[in-house]
């Protein structure tokens, strides 16, 4: 089967048009920079092929009764900026139709083109990054569109970001996010200290996009990306704050990157599929979301 025919949940969800689907996923098999394991242009080909795997009732509500679209995987060959402005314009394509983009990585770098198209679509909205890593260095191993980089290009434009999770930066990072005033809850923090303890900012957007480089996750939940680190956001942990975001502010969008599949692992594609799922199950279940999206009521439970 081509990536082409490959569509979210298999054939438990009939794939829905372009129109009627709140969820457009958005294959992006991007792999340029990747600085330490490799595979992430593999990523969400797994992702989509494990998503068949997946139960519909999510243990509150069936998600893909929203309508899930899934696109034509962009084409990720050629120059970053190149290869940028396609995905930016498979994300314009959707919010043209008032719709949710799911993005599926590929390279953490993937995310840049989501946030131009978004610009595009809002007058203004902030950045949740689940992560190990800051990515906020000015440049990596010569390239400005490094995925160490993405989110200092994303600070740059003056979009307000919340990091969660991370655990591994340089000094330069940590400076710039002193210096410029970026919150975030370090994972240790949140272990130290407890889940209940993160807030997001008061003046923090109501509007937010939520990118999951699922590094963010520990090593123990999540081996297969490029770069592992230890002591990471537990699963549920990471729910926990997927529950709360989407209780307190309206995600207008979200992407799962940097998953790396590896041979004979196939338990970690499908937490990568689960994952991307669980978000759209959390923003169909929240009272805030379904009102901006125009959502009815979900079914009841049993």
């Amino acid at each position: 089967m081509s990536d082409q025919t490959l569509n979210f949940h298999g054939t438990d969800v009939p794939p829905s048009l372009p129109e009627s689907a709140l969820f457009h996923v958005i294959p992006a098999p991007y792999e340029e920079s990747v600085s330490y394991g490799t595979g992430t242009a593999h990523g969400p080909r797994a992702i989509l092929e494990a998503s068949a795997q997946l139960e519909l009732f999510d243990g509150r509500c069936i998600p893909a009764d929203a309508g899930i679209h899934t696109a034509v995987p962009v084409d990720c060959a050629g120059p970053p900026p190149l290869v940028l402005s396609r995905i930016e314009a498979a994300v314009g394509r959707c919010l043209a139709l008032g719709k949710c983009p799911v993005l599926l990585g590929g390279e953490h770098t993937v995310t840049s083109g989501a946030i131009a198209a978004l610009r595009q679509a809002h007058e203004r909205f902030g950045v949740i990054q689940f992560d190990a890593h800051a990515d906020l260095r000015d440049s990596y191993e010569g390239s400005l569109f490094s995925h160490a980089c993405v989110m200092r290009r994303v600070a740059e434009q003056g979009i307000p970001i919340l990091q969660l999770g991370t655990r591994s930066y340089s000094l330069e990072e940590q400076r710039y996010r002193r210096d410029h005033g970026i919150a975030y809850y370090d994972a240790e923090t949140i272990w130290r200290q407890g889940i209940g303890t993160v807030t997001l900012p008061a003046d923090f957007p109501d509007k937010v996009y939520i990118t999951f480089d699922v590094d963010g996750l520990d090593a123990a939940v999540m081996p297969a990306t490029g770069t592992p680190v230890p002591g990471g956001l537990s699963w549920y942990q990471a729910l926990w704050l997927i529950e709360r975001i989407m209780a307190e502010r309206v995600c207008i969008g979200f992407d799962v990157v940097e998953f790396a599949p590896l041979a004979g692992l196939h338990g970690a594609a499908f937490t990568a599929a689960q994952l991307t799922y669980a978000i759209m199950g959390y923003l169909v279940g929240s009272p805030r979301n379904r009102r901006y999206w125009r959502l009815p009521d979900p079914a009841p439970g049993p």
